[in-house]
């Protein structure tokens, strides 16, 4: 019979070597039965395979930093539907192949909110990527040059989740906004786009120089998607004035009294 170390090498058990006596104690511990044990062992490789790859996943993903959703400070940013956030972490909308858009002024948390959904897509199987639409752009636009663009398109519809990062930051000429128009219509219902914007719907026909293809965009983007606006105070801001490198910002009541 073969040594038990060579059959985990032969069935590729690779988290289930190293415990393998500490598990066996265990149940003799608690007295377990011949399919417990069984279930106890497979439980722990299992285990280990599903964490190693979300952690192969999330190294692709190519996230800026790991922030889960559960440090996320609801407090400082009330405006945030707490409840819509937490049906989105159930990943619903990966299955459904829809969008989240996530609209507000810089700083205020829609990047953490992305990332934090993503890390949850891969933690349960699925295949995501970050990419700014600066870095979106230059992807799509060596690959036209370059004749592969197809390939390149294809390519941006395998990650089940995409966050496209800082829409709105920089202006888009009509033929970047034709080439974003083509990867949405690509993943349409196939795949799920995370979206961030600093913009308002209504200025993204200056965003892309196009009020068509902006509409053409929206449509496809919006439907169906869920959209949460955040609104408040930049988070580093906040850290700037609770340091006292900023004053307090103006009230309503400041303009008041000052219009008095």
């Amino acid at each position: 019979m073969p040594a038990l170390d060579s059959l985990f090498e032969a069935l590729k058990f690779d988290h289930l070597a190293a415990p393998c006596d500490a598990l066996l104690e265990q149940a003799a511990k608690k007295d377990l039965g011949y399919r417990e044990l069984l279930a106890e062992a497979l439980s722990c490789e299992w285990q280990g395979r599903q964490h190693k790859g979300a952690q192969v996943r999330l190294a692709q993903a190519r996230l800026p930093w790991l922030k889960t959703l559960e440090p996320f400070d609801f407090s400082f940013q009330p405006s945030i539907d707490r409840k819509g956030v937490r049906e989105l972490s159930a990943l619903g909308f990966v299955g459904r192949a829809e969008n989240v858009v996530l609209l507000g002024p810089p700083g205020v948390g829609k990047t953490h909110l992305a990332i934090g959904l993503a890390v949850k897509a891969a933690e349960v199987g699925h295949r995501v990527l970050l990419l700014t639409l600066e870095q979106l752009m230059g992807k799509l636009k060596r690959a036209s040059q370059e004749n592969r663009l197809e390939r390149q398109l294809q390519q941006l519809t395998y990650p089940k989740v995409l966050i496209l990062d800082e829409i709105g930051y920089l202006p888009l000429s009509r033929q970047d906004a034709s080439l974003l128009f083509r990867l949405v219509a690509r993943r349409y219902e196939k795949a799920s786009l995370i979206v961030t914007s600093n913009k308002s719907f209504v200025d993204w026909g200056d965003i892309f120089s196009d009020a068509v293809l902006a509409t053409a965009i929206l449509e496809r983007l919006l439907h169906p998607s869920t959209t949460i606006n955040v609104k408040g105070e930049s988070y580093r801001l906040k850290s700037k004035r609770k340091a006292g490198m900023l004053s307090a910002p103006a009230t309503e009541e400041d303009g008041k009294a000052a219009a008095g």
